[in-house]
């Protein structure tokens, strides 16, 4: 059996900023070759940060980027260790990073879990994923297509 050859992803061009002595210490990185995402740290100035149960804190990454290509958008996300380990989630579900914001990354992280939770400093607490984004020509209409589906939701196709 044959198989396609590898080709690596394109490249995107993406400016930091680095802003906190947290990376100093550590290196903006994916942790694998076939990583999707950026690992985001913890860049607070004392050791930990605690999060009551069902609390949320909004954490500084120590990071600023400038995405330099049009037509892509910066997503945040959890990371799944955290999430499934800790109940340490982020808590919108998807942070959205506007290709012209340019201010600091924070990430708000929601304590899912039944108990204190505590975020170290330099930890790492969510990931940085690049991918297309597309605005809408929104066309005013007197009524949508039919299909077999229709206005059908929450559950109408059934369990299984």
């Amino acid at each position: 059996m044959e198989t396609a050859p590898k080709t690596a992803p394109q490249a995107l061009d993406v400016h930091v900023l680095f802003l906190h002595p947290v990376w100093d210490e550590h290196r903006l990185e994916y942790a694998t070759d076939h990583s999707a995402g950026l690992d985001l740290r913890a860049c607070i100035d004392t050791d930990r940060l605690d999060i009551p149960a069902g609390g949320r804190a909004a954490i500084p990454t120590g990071i600023a980027i400038e995405i330099r290509t049009p037509g892509v958008a910066g997503f945040i996300f959890s990371r799944s260790g955290l999430g499934t380990k800790e109940g340490l989630t982020v808590s919108q579900g998807v942070g959205v990073i506007d290709p012209d914001y340019r201010g600091q990354l924070i990430v708000s992280l929601l304590n899912t879990s039944g108990a204190l939770r505590s975020v170290e400093r330099g930890q790492r607490i969510a990931q940085l994923v690049f991918l297309p984004c597309f605005t809408a020509r929104l066309i005013k209409v007197d009524e949508l297509g039919a299909t077999q589906r229709g206005a059908g939701g929450f559950g109408h196709t059934g369990k299984i």
